[in-house]
């Protein structure tokens, strides 16, 4: 394996295999799963473990494809040429390097994050197609070819927004990060707080897991909100009993607002625990 667990991420062995299989086979790794789960980190992981730069192109729903090659800014040089600016003579200078063409043109090898693919215009993968097929691409500014010194390590994030091409697909390992099981969670927590009473985590988790079982949730909390969460009630000196004692029949936990994000959420939990508390009085 190329790639485990470290001491910030924790990997399943699943996972392990897939950034291998992926680094082995030079295709991008196509990453999905719930918002929380540590899609993003896993570059950061990956970069930082193979001891290689990173590199993170962050996708919003404006970004076009060509973003990540090179922006020509015709509208600077225009005006500098009115103003009779010598720079106007060497195109370069109104040529910005996205992060694919950074990517190519490092003298070692690099991790590219291409995060949130989803989020863009649904013809943003394929437009990508060529270049992360050939590890090229042209500058018509310019008339020149740039191409990759040293293959990058792609690796590209999805929430599932939207459906990804096929053509696409076929181009990349695919991995889902299922949620993690609670022997992972632990795991987890156990290296963001290494020294955290085991009692209240445990209690925590539960309830943590009690709330992501409410049908009807908008929005399950997720790996993060859990370790915010946790690290709220430590840093507030929450008394052990305030978890432990808890009343069952109080659906909504303390500092709540770190898990649940949405009114609609907080109102079906409020009617959840107004159901309990009816239900035990009869």
């Amino acid at each position: 394996m190329i790639f485990d667990s470290t001491d910030s991420y924790i990997s399943t062995d699943e996972l392990s295999m897939a950034v291998d299989a992926a680094v082995r086979l030079e295709r991008p790794l196509l990453i999905k799963g719930e918002p929380g789960t540590g899609k993003t980190m896993l570059a950061v992981e990956v970069a930082k473990s193979l001891g290689m730069p990173l590199l993170e192109w962050h996708i919003k729903s404006t970004t076009k494809a060509v973003n990540g090659l090179y922006e020509y800014d015709a509208v600077s040089r225009l005006r500098d040429s009115q103003l009779g600016d010598d720079r106007v003579n060497d195109i370069r200078n109104y040529i910005k390097k996205g992060k694919l063409w950074e990517a190519f043109e490092s003298e070692e090898r690099v991790v590219l994050l291409i995060d949130e693919i989803d989020k863009a215009d649904i013809e943003f993968p394929n437009d990508l197609l060529q270049e992360i097929d050939r590890m090229e691409f042209f500058v018509y500014e310019l008339g020149e070819t740039i191409k990759a010194k040293q293959r990058p390590i792609v690796i590209i994030t999805s929430n599932n927004e939207k459906e990804l091409p096929d053509a696409f697909l076929r181009r990349c390992f695919f991995h889902f990060i299922n949620f993690p099981d609670r022997e992972t969670m632990q795991q987890i927590v156990d290296v963001h707080f290494p020294g955290v009473k085991q009692e209240m985590v445990k209690e925590a988790m539960e309830i943590f897991f009690d709330v992501r079982k409410v049908p009807g949730l908008k929005k399950k909390p997720s790996t993060s909100e859990l370790i915010d969460w946790l690290k709220l009630l430590m840093a507030d000196d929450i008394p052990d009993e305030i978890l432990t004692n808890r009343d069952a029949s109080k659906a909504i936990p303390p500092l709540y607002g770190a898990l649940v994000k949405n009114e609609q959420d907080v109102h079906l939990l409020e009617r959840l625990a107004f159901m309990n508390r009816r239900d035990s009085r009869g």
